[in-house]
């Protein structure tokens, strides 16, 4: 339950999140290893068109890709340096 209400406060912060992903794509202390595995979780999101629920369902088939995509922000952010993290406010 604790995970689910992080991804809801999530949510509020992504208007944080594109700054925060073009610093950890182009800072050196992010190793190249992070940033590979991180662009391969951002593509295999957008190559792999398989869904929990139909995205044809309209507001509850869009929850779940929201959800999906707060599952990678989350581990993007979990990969970051702590300095990178703080200086955009993840916890």
């Amino acid at each position: 339950m604790k995970k689910f209400f992080k991804r809801i406060r999530l949510i509020f912060k992504v208007k944080r999140f594109f700054p925060f992903l073009i610093e950890f794509f182009t800072s050196k202390m992010v190793p190249v290893k992070q940033k590979v595995i991180s662009v391969g979780l951002i593509i295999g999101y957008f190559l792999l068109p398989f869904d929990i629920i139909p995205d044809f369902l309209t507001l509850i088939g869009i929850v779940d890709d929201v959800g999906v995509l707060l599952i990678i922000f989350q581990q993007i952010i979990k990969m970051a340096p702590i300095e990178l993290k703080e200086k955009y406010r993840f916890d």
